[in-house]
């Protein structure tokens, strides 16, 4: 499994379900992704984000509606639910909230023992060869 399955994952989330909010993925170096959602009109009390084993969701629903009375209402305030799904080892590492984008940072840790590792080869003596068993000595 390549980490390239990673952005992969993500960037293949369910698009033609639902296109809002609208979102970016950035990966930063091999091991560390961002994903940031447009989410003008949302406080972070607004927003739910919960991690389970490869599935990210991110949720918001307005709590407190303005006692306004608009002439225009341009900007999408109804609740959304977005899924990604994520690669084995993925844990979110941290959330903020800035300027009207909720920014998600991903990080993949890969167990020690799950990671790729290499065997040293045992040097042997002119007398044995690859292969061979020793047969064990007698007592005198």
């Amino acid at each position: 499994m390549g980490f390239d399955r990673i952005f992969n994952l993500l960037e293949n989330a369910p698009q033609a379900v639902e296109t809002w909010p609208p979102y970016d993925i950035e990966r930063s170096d091999e091991n560390t992704y961002r994903v940031t959602i447009a989410v003008a009109g949302f406080s972070d009390d607004d927003l739910d984000i919960s991690h389970e084993p490869n599935l990210l969701i991110v949720s918001g629903e307005r709590k407190k509606q303005d006692e306004v009375e608009y002439l225009h209402r341009g900007l999408p305030v109804r609740p959304f639910t977005r899924r990604f799904e994520l690669a084995d080892h993925m844990t979110v590492t941290g959330a903020s909230l800035s300027n009207g984008l909720l920014t998600i940072d991903l990080v993949r840790q890969v167990p020690e023992e799950m990671k790729p590792r290499r065997i040293t080869i045992a040097k042997q003596d002119g007398a044995r060869k690859a292969g061979q068993v020793e047969k064990p000595k007698q007592a005198a």
